[in-house]
């Protein structure tokens, strides 16, 4: 990969982490840092978790299934993110 491709990624990957960071205050009325355990730090819960789902497979026509309905994948935006990636996601 050259630098170029690594350049447009990583503007990529910041956009993501924008909206999704955007979703998250709309929702919460407070802001987050990417890499805050959303679920430990302000106890949201698993419903508040498909709504990410919905909101992620709406923005970035993805399809989210099976093992990537994990937790896990929800818990920090730069996890959201690195999903997004992963399955194709796109704006």
């Amino acid at each position: 990969m050259d630098a170029t491709n690594t350049h447009v990624e990583q503007a990529h990957d910041a956009g993501i982490q924008e909206d999704v960071l955007r979703f998250l205050e709309t929702q919460t009325k407070r802001s987050w840092d990417p890499h805050a355990d959303l679920f430990a730090a302000g106890g949201l819960s698993s419903l508040f978790a498909m709504q990410l789902v919905v909101f992620l497979e709406q923005t970035y026509a993805i399809a989210i299934r099976g093992k990537d309905l994990r937790l896990d994948n929800f818990r920090t935006v730069v996890n959201m993110v690195a999903l997004v990636e992963r399955l194709g996601g796109d704006q």
